[in-house]
């Protein structure tokens, strides 16, 4: 009688493993459900393969933008953003400088960059700025 118990559980068990919910519990899972459904998109045969990556491409773009709205879709790579261009400031920035952050805040060489060129190249406003709490 326990084996028998014991192998209905066991179906019923694998059975619900195979099952998809019919209803997702958030909207966050319908997104990402939304999301996954749109990259498994069916694709004709014939199609080049250079047309299907641009599918492929645009179906990923737009689960993007479905998961993360308007920030997400700025993010993703390939995107180009007015928003982006001016923060970077054409500033000539010292070597001698960009090692200093490197070696006394512990930065990597691009974000010691980055953050000497949001200072105009200055070394000491750059440490204060980072060091500085943001609140």
């Amino acid at each position: 009688m326990a084996s028998e118990k014991t192998r209905n559980v066991a179906q019923n068990d694998s059975a619900a493993d195979d099952e998809v919910p019919a209803a997702a519990k958030s909207a966050e899972d319908r997104k990402a459900a939304s999301a996954l459904a749109s990259l498994d998109a069916n694709h004709d045969d014939d199609v080049a393969a250079a047309s299907a990556k641009n599918l492929d491409r645009d179906a990923v773009d737009k689960a993007i933008k479905r998961l993360g709205g308007a920030a997400a879709a700025a993010s993703a790579p390939g995107a180009k953003t007015a928003a982006a261009t001016p923060s970077a400031k054409n500033v000539k920035v010292d070597n001698a400088d960009v090692t200093l952050l490197v070696e006394e805040l512990e930065l990597s060489r691009p974000k010691a960059t980055e953050l000497l060129r949001n200072h105009d190249g200055d070394a000491v406003k750059a440490m204060r700025a980072y060091i500085q709490p943001s609140w």
